[in-house]
């Protein structure tokens, strides 16, 4: 997978100044454009298309202070329909306007070209298991919240101390499938995955029964689940145990992931800093 990667990197830096198609990366990858927005944002920890955007505007700004054609040119190069919105990017990534930059000789910022290693640690191991599920249902509150990839989401927290206690036993007594009880749902997330996009977030169960008065359903179809385990520290466990999933497990087993929901079922320590976390993402085998 990591020589898949690189090659798509290298890819990317052939048509700097042309269009890039994500569909053609993920061809070169050989694997889905989901899968491949979801592992390079987990391993480069930005999202494709802010990397080639900040590839491509680091080349085009060496351009501006080398004086390489005018400034029209440059942007028309790198595919900006005009000199103002490439000044607004340049802008966004310099710091600077590139007529400033090429004036004053500015110092400008410089995304490096990624490229993918294997490092060999050995000291964790993931306890996982695959599992097929027919199609199921959950039912719970629901709300638009950011993504947040480090730390607590205070959107989440606000959203459930809202959640009177009262709705949270009725619908625990409605959990009858797997994973069992109260659990979070991750939704309709942005394909980039980048920090601050939003998501449904749904807090409720997996059932088999009607829906609540006031509540959100969403019809999940059947499919394969990859289901990893942890405990630790909360957030930091849980946030880890995403991190690992897409750094560690997807480029060393024949799986990828698949567009769905992300199902977590926690189980918190009676002083509310330890968890024991279940994570459920929705896979397939590699080469369908």
């Amino acid at each position: 997978m990591l020589e898949r990667l690189n090659q798509t990197m290298d890819h990317i830096e052939r048509h700097l100044d042309q269009s890039v198609d994500v569909a053609e990366l993920a061809r070169v990858a050989a694997t889905s454009e989901y899968h491949l927005r979801r592992m390079f944002s987990a391993l480069a920890g930005m999202p494709l298309s802010e990397y080639i955007r900040r590839r491509r505007l680091t080349v085009a700004g060496a351009e501006v202070l080398g004086g390489r054609g005018t400034l029209l040119e440059i942007a028309t190069r790198y595919g900006y329909g005009s000199g103002e919105a490439f000044a607004r990017a340049f802008r966004v990534v310099h710091g600077v306007g590139p007529g400033e930059a090429r004036r004053t000789g500015s110092a400008l910022v410089s995304q490096p070209r990624l490229t993918f290693r294997l490092t060999v640690e050995g000291s964790n191991s993931m306890r996982y298991r695959v599992t097929e599920r027919p199609a199921f249902t959950v039912v719970g509150p629901k709300a638009r919240v950011p993504l947040v990839h480090t730390g607590p989401n205070q959107a989440i927290i606000d959203f459930v101390r809202g959640i009177e206690r009262q709705t949270l036993e009725r619908l625990e007594k409605l959990s009858d499938q797997e994973p069992q009880g109260i659990v979070a749902v991750c939704d309709d997330l942005d394909p980039s995955r980048a920090e601050g996009t939003e998501l449904d977030y749904y807090h409720g169960v997996i059932t088999t029964a009607a829906a609540p008065e006031g509540t959100a359903v969403l019809q999940v179809p059947a499919g394969t689940w990859a289901v990893f385990t942890t405990s630790g520290p909360v957030p930091e466990a849980i946030q880890h145990l995403w991190r690992d999933v897409f750094t560690e497990w997807f480029p060393s087993n024949p799986y990828r992931s698949r567009p769905g929901p992300e199902v977590l079922r926690t189980r918190m320590s009676p002083d509310g800093t330890e968890a024991d976390a279940e994570l459920w993402l929705p896979v397939e085998r590699e080469g369908r």
